[in-house]
Protein backbone atom coordinates (compact mmCIF):
# COMPACT_ATOMS: atom_id res chain seq x y z
CA UNK A 1 0.00 0.00 0.00
CA UNK A 2 1.18 3.51 -0.79
CA UNK A 3 1.54 6.01 2.05
CA UNK A 4 -0.81 8.40 0.25
CA UNK A 5 -3.57 5.76 0.32
CA UNK A 6 -3.63 5.43 4.08
CA UNK A 7 -3.26 9.21 4.47
CA UNK A 8 -6.27 9.68 2.17
CA UNK A 9 -8.25 7.18 4.26
CA UNK A 10 -7.59 9.09 7.49
CA UNK A 11 -8.29 12.44 5.88
CA UNK A 12 -11.62 11.26 4.51
CA UNK A 13 -12.54 9.90 7.94
CA UNK A 14 -11.17 12.89 9.88
CA UNK A 15 -10.70 15.81 7.45
CA UNK A 16 -7.75 18.07 8.18
CA UNK A 17 -10.07 21.10 7.78
CA UNK A 18 -11.53 20.24 11.21
CA UNK A 19 -8.28 20.40 13.18
CA UNK A 20 -7.69 23.33 15.51
CA UNK A 21 -5.67 26.29 14.22
CA UNK A 22 -2.72 25.46 16.50
CA UNK A 23 -2.58 21.84 15.39
CA UNK A 24 -0.37 20.09 12.84
CA UNK A 25 -2.15 16.86 11.94
CA UNK A 26 -1.42 14.92 8.78
CA UNK A 27 1.71 13.52 7.14
CA UNK A 28 4.79 14.83 8.98
CA UNK A 29 7.61 12.69 7.64
CA UNK A 30 7.68 10.59 4.47
CA UNK A 31 7.12 10.52 0.73
CA UNK A 32 3.43 10.10 -0.20
CA UNK A 33 4.45 7.65 -2.93
CA UNK A 34 6.38 5.48 -0.46
CA UNK A 35 5.39 1.80 -0.29
CA UNK A 36 4.21 0.96 3.25
CA UNK A 37 4.86 -2.53 4.59
CA UNK A 38 3.02 -2.06 7.88
CA UNK A 39 1.92 0.47 10.49
CA UNK A 40 2.70 0.88 14.17
CA UNK A 41 -0.03 2.79 16.01
CA UNK A 42 0.88 4.75 19.12
CA UNK A 43 -0.27 7.62 21.30
CA UNK A 44 2.90 9.76 21.33
CA UNK A 45 5.73 9.52 18.81
CA UNK A 46 8.97 9.13 20.78
CA UNK A 47 12.51 7.76 20.37
CA UNK A 48 11.39 4.47 21.90
CA UNK A 49 8.47 4.14 19.49
CA UNK A 50 10.71 4.69 16.45
CA UNK A 51 13.15 2.11 17.87
CA UNK A 52 10.24 -0.30 18.17
CA UNK A 53 9.29 0.31 14.53
CA UNK A 54 12.90 -0.37 13.49
CA UNK A 55 13.00 -3.64 15.47
CA UNK A 56 9.74 -4.80 13.93
CA UNK A 57 10.69 -3.69 10.40
CA UNK A 58 7.70 -1.33 10.18
CA UNK A 59 7.99 1.81 8.06
CA UNK A 60 4.95 3.84 9.16
CA UNK A 61 4.17 5.19 12.63
CA UNK A 62 0.70 6.62 13.24
CA UNK A 63 0.28 8.69 16.39
CA UNK A 64 -2.35 10.84 18.03
CA UNK A 65 -0.13 13.69 19.20
CA UNK A 66 1.83 15.27 16.32
CA UNK A 67 5.60 15.04 16.59
CA UNK A 68 6.04 18.45 14.95
CA UNK A 69 3.82 21.24 16.31
CA UNK A 70 5.84 24.31 15.33
CA UNK A 71 8.29 24.90 12.53
CA UNK A 72 11.75 23.35 12.69
CA UNK A 73 14.53 25.88 12.01
CA UNK A 74 17.16 23.17 12.12
CA UNK A 75 17.36 19.41 12.51
CA UNK A 76 20.50 18.74 14.51
CA UNK A 77 19.19 16.36 17.18
CA UNK A 78 19.33 18.91 19.99
CA UNK A 79 15.89 17.89 21.34
CA UNK A 80 13.52 14.91 21.20
CA UNK A 81 11.57 16.17 18.19
CA UNK A 82 14.71 16.66 16.10
CA UNK A 83 16.16 13.31 17.20
CA UNK A 84 13.00 11.46 16.22
CA UNK A 85 12.78 13.20 12.84
CA UNK A 86 16.42 12.38 12.09
CA UNK A 87 16.01 8.76 13.14
CA UNK A 88 12.79 8.35 11.14
CA UNK A 89 14.33 9.81 7.96
CA UNK A 90 17.53 7.78 8.35
CA UNK A 91 15.49 4.56 8.65
CA UNK A 92 12.94 5.48 5.94
CA UNK A 93 10.07 5.54 8.46
CA UNK A 94 7.04 7.71 7.68
CA UNK A 95 5.18 9.55 10.45
CA UNK A 96 1.50 10.45 10.38
CA UNK A 97 -0.59 12.15 13.09
CA UNK A 98 -4.35 12.46 13.59
CA UNK A 99 -4.93 14.81 16.51
CA UNK A 100 -7.73 17.36 16.94
CA UNK A 101 -9.28 16.31 13.61
CA UNK A 102 -9.65 12.87 15.22
CA UNK A 103 -11.04 14.44 18.40
CA UNK A 104 -14.04 15.90 16.57
CA UNK A 105 -15.37 12.79 14.80
CA UNK A 106 -18.00 10.58 16.40
CA UNK A 107 -15.95 7.38 16.30
CA UNK A 108 -12.72 9.08 17.30
CA UNK A 109 -11.18 9.90 20.66
CA UNK A 110 -14.35 10.78 22.56
CA UNK A 111 -16.36 7.99 21.00
CA UNK A 112 -13.72 5.57 22.32
CA UNK A 113 -13.94 7.11 25.81
CA UNK A 114 -17.72 6.71 25.77
CA UNK A 115 -17.37 3.10 24.63
CA UNK A 116 -14.86 2.39 27.41
CA UNK A 117 -17.18 3.87 30.06
CA UNK A 118 -20.20 2.06 28.58
CA UNK A 119 -22.32 5.02 27.51
CA UNK A 120 -25.32 5.01 25.15
CA UNK A 121 -27.32 7.68 23.28
CA UNK A 122 -24.15 9.49 22.27
CA UNK A 123 -24.20 13.11 21.06
CA UNK A 124 -21.55 15.68 20.19
CA UNK A 125 -21.19 18.07 23.12
CA UNK A 126 -20.03 21.14 21.16
CA UNK A 127 -20.78 20.82 17.42
CA UNK A 128 -18.61 22.85 15.06
CA UNK A 129 -19.96 26.04 13.45
CA UNK A 130 -19.18 27.64 10.11
CA UNK A 131 -18.40 24.35 8.38
CA UNK A 132 -21.63 24.06 6.38
CA UNK A 133 -22.36 25.59 2.99
CA UNK A 134 -25.60 26.08 1.09
CA UNK A 135 -25.57 25.31 -2.62
CA UNK A 136 -28.15 26.81 -4.99
CA UNK A 137 -28.18 25.61 -8.59
CA UNK A 138 -30.55 26.21 -11.50
CA UNK A 139 -31.43 23.19 -13.68
CA UNK A 140 -33.84 22.51 -16.58
CA UNK A 141 -36.91 20.76 -15.15
CA UNK A 142 -36.24 17.47 -16.94
CA UNK A 143 -32.73 17.20 -15.51
CA UNK A 144 -33.47 18.24 -11.93
CA UNK A 145 -33.74 14.68 -10.61
CA UNK A 146 -30.42 13.67 -12.19
CA UNK A 147 -28.61 16.64 -10.65
CA UNK A 148 -30.26 16.14 -7.25
CA UNK A 149 -29.22 12.49 -7.22
CA UNK A 150 -25.63 13.41 -8.11
CA UNK A 151 -25.53 15.95 -5.30
CA UNK A 152 -26.87 13.49 -2.74
CA UNK A 153 -24.49 10.73 -3.84
CA UNK A 154 -21.53 13.10 -3.38
CA UNK A 155 -22.51 13.83 0.24
CA UNK A 156 -24.78 16.87 0.00
CA UNK A 157 -28.23 17.04 1.58
CA UNK A 158 -27.50 15.66 5.05
CA UNK A 159 -29.25 17.24 8.06
CA UNK A 160 -28.77 15.34 11.32
CA UNK A 161 -30.19 11.84 10.86
CA UNK A 162 -31.81 12.77 7.54
CA UNK A 163 -30.28 12.61 4.08
CA UNK A 164 -31.38 13.64 0.56
CA UNK A 165 -32.64 16.98 1.92
CA UNK A 166 -33.31 19.76 -0.58
CA UNK A 167 -35.69 22.61 -1.38
CA UNK A 168 -36.96 23.01 -4.93
CA UNK A 169 -38.65 25.95 -6.60
CA UNK A 170 -39.81 26.25 -10.20
CA UNK A 171 -39.28 29.36 -12.30
CA UNK A 172 -37.80 30.63 -15.55
CA UNK A 173 -34.17 31.28 -16.42
CA UNK A 174 -32.96 33.43 -19.32
CA UNK A 175 -29.71 33.41 -21.26
CA UNK A 176 -28.23 34.35 -24.62
CA UNK A 177 -25.06 32.67 -25.86
CA UNK A 178 -22.51 34.33 -28.13
CA UNK A 179 -21.07 32.85 -31.32
CA UNK A 180 -18.58 30.71 -29.41
CA UNK A 181 -21.28 28.82 -27.49
CA UNK A 182 -23.06 25.58 -28.16
CA UNK A 183 -26.16 25.93 -25.96
CA UNK A 184 -27.91 22.84 -24.65
CA UNK A 185 -31.24 24.47 -25.50
CA UNK A 186 -32.10 27.55 -27.56
CA UNK A 187 -29.91 29.05 -30.26
CA UNK A 188 -26.67 31.04 -30.07
CA UNK A 189 -27.20 34.75 -30.35
CA UNK A 190 -30.86 34.54 -29.34
CA UNK A 191 -32.40 35.32 -25.96
CA UNK A 192 -33.85 32.11 -24.56
CA UNK A 193 -36.24 31.50 -21.66
CA UNK A 194 -36.01 28.05 -20.06
CA UNK A 195 -38.30 26.57 -17.38
CA UNK A 196 -35.86 25.69 -14.57
CA UNK A 197 -35.84 24.22 -11.08
CA UNK A 198 -33.94 26.03 -8.36
CA UNK A 199 -32.38 23.34 -6.15
CA UNK A 200 -31.13 24.29 -2.69
CA UNK A 201 -29.19 21.89 -0.50
CA UNK A 202 -26.38 21.95 2.07
CA UNK A 203 -23.04 20.20 2.31
CA UNK A 204 -20.08 20.10 4.73
CA UNK A 205 -17.13 22.24 3.70
CA UNK A 206 -14.70 19.35 3.31
CA UNK A 207 -16.87 17.83 0.54
CA UNK A 208 -16.97 20.99 -1.57
CA UNK A 209 -14.73 19.68 -4.34
CA UNK A 210 -16.61 16.42 -4.89
CA UNK A 211 -20.05 18.05 -4.57
CA UNK A 212 -19.33 20.74 -7.16
CA UNK A 213 -17.63 18.28 -9.51
CA UNK A 214 -20.56 15.84 -9.34
CA UNK A 215 -23.06 18.64 -9.91
CA UNK A 216 -21.26 19.95 -12.99
CA UNK A 217 -20.90 16.46 -14.48
CA UNK A 218 -24.63 15.79 -14.07
CA UNK A 219 -25.74 19.22 -15.33
CA UNK A 220 -26.58 19.58 -19.05
CA UNK A 221 -25.53 23.24 -19.45
CA UNK A 222 -22.17 24.41 -20.82
CA UNK A 223 -22.02 27.03 -18.10
CA UNK A 224 -23.63 26.02 -14.81
CA UNK A 225 -25.21 28.83 -12.78
CA UNK A 226 -24.83 28.15 -9.06
CA UNK A 227 -24.25 29.99 -5.78
CA UNK A 228 -22.52 28.91 -2.57
CA UNK A 229 -23.44 30.58 0.73
CA UNK A 230 -21.60 30.22 4.06
CA UNK A 231 -23.77 29.07 6.97
CA UNK A 232 -23.32 29.61 10.71
CA UNK A 233 -25.48 26.60 11.58
CA UNK A 234 -24.09 24.02 13.97
CA UNK A 235 -22.90 20.85 12.22
CA UNK A 236 -23.68 18.08 14.69
CA UNK A 237 -21.67 15.39 12.89
CA UNK A 238 -18.37 16.95 14.05
CA UNK A 239 -17.39 18.65 17.27
CA UNK A 240 -15.50 18.56 20.54
CA UNK A 241 -16.59 16.38 23.45
CA UNK A 242 -19.53 14.00 23.71
CA UNK A 243 -22.36 13.16 26.05
CA UNK A 244 -23.91 9.79 26.75
CA UNK A 245 -25.90 7.90 29.34
CA UNK A 246 -25.17 4.92 31.55
CA UNK A 247 -27.48 1.97 31.05
CA UNK A 248 -28.05 1.96 34.82
CA UNK A 249 -27.31 4.92 37.13
CA UNK A 250 -24.42 4.61 39.59
CA UNK A 251 -23.66 6.48 42.75
CA UNK A 252 -20.66 8.77 42.51
CA UNK A 253 -18.26 6.49 44.38
CA UNK A 254 -19.19 3.55 42.15
CA UNK A 255 -18.67 5.69 39.06
CA UNK A 256 -15.24 6.90 40.23
CA UNK A 257 -14.22 3.30 40.91
CA UNK A 258 -15.48 2.32 37.46
CA UNK A 259 -13.44 5.13 35.85
CA UNK A 260 -10.29 4.24 37.75
CA UNK A 261 -10.51 0.62 36.67
CA UNK A 262 -11.55 1.32 33.06
CA UNK A 263 -8.73 3.81 32.40
CA UNK A 264 -6.05 2.28 34.64
CA UNK A 265 -5.76 5.59 36.46
CA UNK A 266 -3.47 5.73 39.48
CA UNK A 267 -5.17 8.92 40.66
CA UNK A 268 -8.43 10.65 39.81
CA UNK A 269 -8.70 14.28 40.86
CA UNK A 270 -12.28 15.36 41.38
CA UNK A 271 -14.50 18.03 42.90
CA UNK A 272 -16.68 17.54 45.98
CA UNK A 273 -19.14 14.68 45.64
CA UNK A 274 -22.68 15.96 45.21
CA UNK A 275 -24.46 12.89 46.61
CA UNK A 276 -26.44 12.49 43.38
CA UNK A 277 -26.82 9.49 41.07
CA UNK A 278 -24.71 9.50 37.90
CA UNK A 279 -26.72 8.93 34.72
CA UNK A 280 -25.64 11.45 32.07
CA UNK A 281 -21.92 11.83 31.45
CA UNK A 282 -19.99 14.40 29.41
CA UNK A 283 -16.49 13.53 28.19
CA UNK A 284 -13.57 15.22 26.47
CA UNK A 285 -10.25 13.51 25.88
CA UNK A 286 -7.18 15.49 26.88
CA UNK A 287 -7.38 19.07 28.15
CA UNK A 288 -11.13 19.66 28.22
CA UNK A 289 -11.72 22.41 30.78
CA UNK A 290 -12.89 24.75 27.99
CA UNK A 291 -16.00 22.56 27.66
CA UNK A 292 -17.04 22.66 31.32
CA UNK A 293 -19.88 25.15 30.79
CA UNK A 294 -21.10 23.12 27.80
CA UNK A 295 -21.20 20.03 30.01
CA UNK A 296 -23.17 21.93 32.66
CA UNK A 297 -25.60 23.29 30.04
CA UNK A 298 -26.10 19.74 28.74
CA UNK A 299 -27.19 18.81 32.31
CA UNK A 300 -24.49 16.17 32.64
CA UNK A 301 -24.00 14.74 36.12
CA UNK A 302 -20.26 14.21 35.60
CA UNK A 303 -17.61 15.66 33.29
CA UNK A 304 -14.75 13.25 32.51
CA UNK A 305 -11.65 14.98 31.14
CA UNK A 306 -8.10 15.99 32.11
CA UNK A 307 -5.61 18.78 32.76
CA UNK A 308 -7.85 20.94 34.97
CA UNK A 309 -5.97 23.70 36.79
CA UNK A 310 -6.53 24.36 40.49
CA UNK A 311 -8.87 27.33 40.13
CA UNK A 312 -10.88 25.67 37.37
CA UNK A 313 -12.21 23.10 39.84
CA UNK A 314 -14.11 25.92 41.56
CA UNK A 315 -16.03 26.49 38.31
CA UNK A 316 -17.99 23.29 38.91
CA UNK A 317 -19.87 25.35 41.54
CA UNK A 318 -21.76 22.28 42.84
CA UNK A 319 -23.49 21.96 39.45
CA UNK A 320 -21.46 19.01 38.17
CA UNK A 321 -18.84 16.54 39.33
CA UNK A 322 -15.50 17.15 37.57
CA UNK A 323 -13.29 14.07 37.24
CA UNK A 324 -9.74 14.61 35.97
CA UNK A 325 -8.45 11.17 35.04
CA UNK A 326 -5.19 12.32 33.41
CA UNK A 327 -4.33 13.35 29.86
CA UNK A 328 -2.69 10.11 28.78
CA UNK A 329 -5.27 8.03 30.62
CA UNK A 330 -8.20 9.74 28.91
CA UNK A 331 -6.83 9.31 25.39
CA UNK A 332 -4.79 6.11 25.66
CA UNK A 333 -7.36 4.00 23.79
CA UNK A 334 -7.00 6.19 20.70
CA UNK A 335 -4.42 3.59 19.61
CA UNK A 336 -7.10 0.93 19.62
CA UNK A 337 -9.44 3.23 17.67
CA UNK A 338 -6.76 3.67 14.99
CA UNK A 339 -6.10 -0.07 14.94
CA UNK A 340 -9.77 -1.04 14.62
CA UNK A 341 -10.46 1.45 11.83
CA UNK A 342 -7.46 0.36 9.77
CA UNK A 343 -8.15 -3.36 10.20
CA UNK A 344 -11.80 -2.89 9.26
CA UNK A 345 -10.99 -0.98 6.08
CA UNK A 346 -7.69 -2.67 5.13
CA UNK A 347 -8.03 -6.26 6.45
CA UNK A 348 -4.87 -7.49 4.68
CA UNK A 349 -2.68 -4.61 5.89
CA UNK A 350 -0.24 -5.32 8.74
CA UNK A 351 -1.09 -3.13 11.74
CA UNK A 352 0.59 -3.35 15.15
CA UNK A 353 -0.22 -1.77 18.50
CA UNK A 354 2.82 -0.16 20.06
CA UNK A 355 3.99 -1.82 23.27
CA UNK A 356 5.50 1.44 24.56
CA UNK A 357 3.77 3.36 27.36
CA UNK A 358 4.56 6.95 26.37
CA UNK A 359 2.98 8.62 29.41
CA UNK A 360 5.62 11.09 30.72
CA UNK A 361 3.81 11.54 34.07
CA UNK A 362 4.57 9.17 36.92
CA UNK A 363 3.03 8.94 40.39
CA UNK A 364 4.91 8.18 43.60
Amino acid sequence: MKLKEIAAFFEKLAPLQYQESYDNSGLQVGNPGQEITGALVTFDITDEVIDEAIRKNINLVIGHHPLIFGGLKSITGKNMTERVVLKAIKNDIAIYAAHTNFDVIKNGVNGKICQTIGLENLKILDPVSGKLKKLVVFVPHDHAEKVRSALFESGAGGIGNYDSCSYNLEGNGTFKGNEETNPFTGAKGELHTEPETRIETIFPEHLKGSVISSMIQAHPYEEVAYDIYPLDNKYNQFGMGMTGELLKPMNETEFLTHLKKSFNSDVIRHTTLLDKPVKKVAVCGGAGSFLLNKAISAKADVFVSADFKYHQFFDADSKILITDIGHYESEQYTREAFYDLIIKNFPKFAVHLSEINTNPIKYF
